[in-house]
C-alpha cells in the first residue's frame, strides 16, 4: 500500500470548479463557501494587476497546527492560494493542491503532519463544488511529480532546494524582526505591498505574502511564464517567513521552479534576472 502511496502523481494547482459569473461576484462566492467550510480568508489581490486575476489567500487550523508542530522554514506551508482567472468567457477556480505544496515543504516530515492535514482536500472539494461547475482535474504539470521527487525538488542540478532560502535580514529577536516589516508596511515600501500577514500560534513564526509590483515585479515575469491555460494564478503573492529572528524568502529559482516545473531552461532564460529582482524588492523590507 506505501509503495502505491508515494508512486501517487501530484500535480500544483487543482482545477477546482468553472463559474459562468463574473469574477468579482465569483470571488464572494468562493469566499464565503471557503468560511463555511473551516478557511480562514487572509488576503485578496489581482497579481499584476490583472482584472482577470484574483487570489484568495487560505489559512486552517490544520495548517496551523501542522505548521506549528514542525516549525522553523514549514512556516511557509501554513497558507495556500486559490486562483481566479477569466478565461474564455469563464471563470476558472483553482487553487494549490495541499499534497503537492506540502510534500515539498514538509520534506520527510510530511508523514509526521500527514493525519493532521488530511481534511484539507475533500473540504477544498466541497468548496469547490459550491462555487461552480465541479472538475478537480490536477494541472501545472504534463506528467505530475512523486511525492518523493517534490520533497527533495530542484529544477535541475545546482539549482536550490526548498532549504536553499535567500535571508533577506537577521535582527536581535523575532519581536524586533516583526516591528521592522510592520513599520516598512506602515510606512510604504514601494512596489511591494502586504496582502496578508498571519502568525502561527505558540511559535515564533510569522508569514507574510506581497505583491511585487514595478518593471521588475509580476508584471515583468508572470506573463513570460504563465502561458499555458489553465492559468497558474495561485502561484502568487510571493512569500517572506520570519522564523525565530531570521526573515528568509524561498529562492526564486526553486519557488519559481516548484509552480511551473515544465518551463523550459529557454523560458527560464528570459526572466533569469526575476529571482534577484524579487529578492531585492522583498529586502527592502527588512532595510
Amino acid at each position: 500500500l506505501t509503495t502505491l502511496a508515494s508512486a501517487q502523481v501530484l500535480y500544483p494547482y487543482t482545477l477546482g470548479a468553472v463559474s459562468d459569473k463574473a469574477i468579482t461576484e465569483t470571488a464572494d462566492i468562493v469566499s464565503e463557501n471557503l468560511s463555511d467550510n473551516g478557511f480562514n480568508v487572509l488576503g485578496k489581490y489581482s497579481p499584476a494587476n490583472d482584472p482577470d486575476r484574483l487570489v484568495i489567500v487560505i489559512s486552517s487550523e490544520e495548517l496551523l497546527a501542522a505548521a506549528g508542530k514542525s516549525g522553523g522554514l514549514t512556516g511557509f506551508a501554513a497558507a495556500l492560494r486559490v486562483g481566479l482567472t477569466s478565461e474564455d468567457g469563464k471563470v476558472n477556480i483553482s487553487y494549490t493542491s495541499p499534497e503537492y505544496w506540502l510534500n515539498a515543504y514538509y520534506r520527510n516530515d510530511y508523514d509526521k503532519v500527514k493525519s493532521t492535514l488530511a481534511s484539507l482536500k475533500p473540504k477544498l472539494e466541497k468548496v469547490m463544488k459550491a462555487s461552480g461547475t465541479w472538475s478537480g482535474k490536477g494541472f501545472g504539470s504534463g506528467k505530475g511529480l512523486e511525492a518523493d521527487d517534490l520533497r527533495s525538488y530542484r529544477y535541475m542540478m545546482g539549482m536550490p532546494r526548498f532549504d536553499g532560502t535567500n535571508e533577506l535580514g537577521n535582527f536581535g529577536s523575532f519581536q524586533e524582526a516583526i516591528d521592522k516589516i510592520e513599520s516598512s508596511i506602515l510606512k510604504g515600501v514601494p512596489n511591494v505591498d502586504k496582502v496578508y500577514a498571519l502568525e502561527i500560534p505558540g511559535k515564533e513564526m510569522k508569514l507574510y505574502g506581497f505583491g511585487l509590483g514595478g518593471e521588475t515585479g509580476e508584471s515583468h515575469f508572470l506573463p513570460i511564464i504563465d502561458i499555458s491555460s489553465p492559468k497558474h494564478t495561485a502561484f502568487l503573492p510571493y512569500e517572506v517567513l520570519v522564523t525565530g529572528n531570521e526573515v528568509h524568502m524561498l529562492h526564486g529559482r526553486y519557488r519559481i521552479a516548484l509552480s511551473f516545473p515544465d518551463l523550459t531552461m529557454g523560458t527560464f532564460t528570459k526572466i533569469m534576472s526575476s529571482p534577484g529582482d524579487i529578492e531585492d524588492l522583498l529586502k527592502s523590507i527588512v532595510e
